[in-house]
């Protein structure tokens, strides 16, 4: 079996400005760039601003589809340098246009109160089977569904998922490598959930899917190596978008980030002879 993608040098960045940066996505994800690839990448350009501070959230917008034939280019506006809070801006462009923009908040680290909500209970990664990966190559994430569909033939099931998942890449106990992979992580399955009330799934002819935006918010840090459990619920669809929100736990009960996504679900069945 072929070796899964190495993510870290997959993501890496090459500095040709001091604010810009140049990315590339692997051809085999397909026609387009994996959303989560580019949330990734712009984190980390955005950190290459940043000294000392630890981002606790972040907003984009999915703008055009991306092409992984040709580098992507990551200009980061250094929006303010505070006291306490560093707010950076990062457009990603191809081909002369924005493809994607990200707002990110990075914080000095302070100690206050604390309170989250309890994890679900779930059985555990080590009971479970992996999700397939694409193709012949396995996934640089390694995901375990508690609830297992077959996007192929799928049915219709309540809007939740729990699935458990871990990075390949060794990444240590580095923040940034961490928060990069689980931003990743994050866009993997969300939009799916949004489809399990309607018996939907990636392969259903006249489905048609995109990430439209994306929201992560990082409450503690964790080592993504360690399996964490991805809740997900679907609060809403319509006028042909999904609503997603998300809580990424760690195996051990801490809630390590929240997320939020909204996509195009747009189903136009096909005629029937």
């Amino acid at each position: 079996m072929a070796e899964p993608e190495n993510l870290i040098e997959t993501l890496a960045l090459e500095r040709i400005e001091v604010n810009l940066f140049r990315g590339t996505a692997p051809d085999e994800q397909g026609p387009r760039i994996f959303g989560g690839h580019v949330i990734a990448q712009a984190l980390l350009a955005a950190y290459k601003t940043v000294e000392g501070r630890v981002c606790h959230s972040l907003h984009c917008y999915f703008i055009r589809p991306g092409d992984p034939s040709v580098p992507i280019l990551y200009d980061v506006d250094r929006a303010r340098d505070g006291k306490t809070f560093t707010t950076r801006r990062v457009t990603a462009i191809q081909h002369g246009k924005q493809i994607f923009n990200l707002a990110a908040s990075f914080q000095e680290d302070e100690p206050g109160v604390e309170h989250q909500d309890p994890m679900p209970n779930v059985p555990l990664p080590d009971t479970l089977s992996d999700q397939p990966g694409w193709g012949d190559r396995p996934r640089p994430i390694q995901m375990r569904p508690v609830d297992l569909q077959d996007f192929t033939k799928p049915t219709v099931a309540p809007p939740i998922q729990n699935i458990w998942m871990r990075s390949l890449a060794p990444l240590g106990d580095d923040v940034v490598l961490n928060q990069a992979m689980i931003a990743y992580a994050s866009d993997m399955s969300f939009l799916s959930t949004s489809m399990r009330p309607h018996g939907l799934g990636w392969q259903t002819p006249g489905l048609q899917t995109a990430s439209l935006d994306h929201a992560i918010w990082f409450h503690r840090p964790s080592r993504f190596n360690d399996w964490h459990l991805y809740a997900q619920k679907s609060p809403s669809a319509f006028g042909s978008r999904g609503f997603n929100l998300g809580e990424i736990y760690s195996i051990d009960g801490a809630l390590v980030a929240s997320t939020a996504q909204e996509g195009l679900m747009r189903y136009r069945p096909t005629a029937k002879a």
